[in-house]
């Protein structure tokens, strides 16, 4: 569907009701302001960032809207919305969340067709190779469309380092994990070991090979495109934090 979910649902989205959005110092760190007054989130806190860039990149998100308001478009805002509001609360679950993944990692499950297999193997070996060093959570690939048993070290090792992440990389990291079915993907997302695109198409790589064969329709197409979207608005948070040096 082209509509937003707001839109699916038959909810009327709100009317722009402001002229310009722009970004400015804020006890909270940088504010997003309409017409010079800060946005308010869901639970009425101050849209805020931790530095100046994510600020502007959010405020242009806001910019960006037309006649209505499409928190759909707005990525950015999204994540804001949950780092601001949720995620301090939420953070021992979401971290409890991401290590669940140890069992299910989209890179541990291998295909028994033969050729894919050996494409899986290619690509997604390196990346199995860099958990077990990098994040000190090796995890085993097998032939299986269900839960791996995965040694509890690593499911541990995950959960700490995720839990002992910032509210705003901890939210990042919550929404890329599953938009890549792969805590390692997300994992070496947030630590700048291959970007978006990379992760993205290491993530599609049993789609990409079924629609080569078979063709891919437009549903999945366009559903495919706002994963990736979002994806990439994760990738931008992580990347503008790292440049402030927050």
């Amino acid at each position: 569907m082209s509509m937003s979910k707001a839109k699916a649902e038959n909810r009327p989205l709100p009317k722009r009701f402001y002229s310009e959005a722009s970004a400015g110092p804020d006890a909270s760190g940088w504010a997003v302001l309409l017409d010079g007054r800060p946005v308010k989130t869901p639970e009425r806190n101050t849209l805020a960032a931790p530095c100046e860039g994510l600020a502007v990149a959010m405020a242009a998100e806001w910019d960006a809207q037309t006649k209505h308001i499409d928190p759909f478009t707005m990525p950015l805002t999204r994540l804001a919305h949950v780092a601001v509001d949720r995620m301090e609360a939420a953070r021992a679950a979401a971290a409890a969340e991401i290590a669940r993944f140890a069992g299910t990692d989209l890179l541990s499950h291998r295909s028994d067709d033969p050729a894919l297999a050996a494409e899986q193997a290619r690509q997604w070996d390196p990346m199995l190779d860099w958990a077990a060093t990098a994040l000190d959570a090796p995890l085993k690939s097998a032939v299986s469309i269900l839960p791996l048993e995965q040694p509890e070290s690593s499911a541990q090792a995950l959960s700490r380092r995720a839990e002992a992440l910032d509210v705003w990389r901890l939210t990042g990291l919550m929404s890329a994990v599953p938009l890549l079915g792969s805590a390692v993907l997300g994992f070496a997302l947030l630590e700048a070991e291959i970007d978006g695109e990379t992760a993205f198409a290491l993530s599609r790589l049993d789609e990409d090979y079924q629609a080569k064969r078979w063709g891919e329709d437009s549903e999945a197409a366009e559903a495919a495109a706002n994963r990736k979207r979002d994806l990439l608005a994760c990738e931008r948070l992580f990347r503008l934090l790292d440049e402030a040096g927050v």
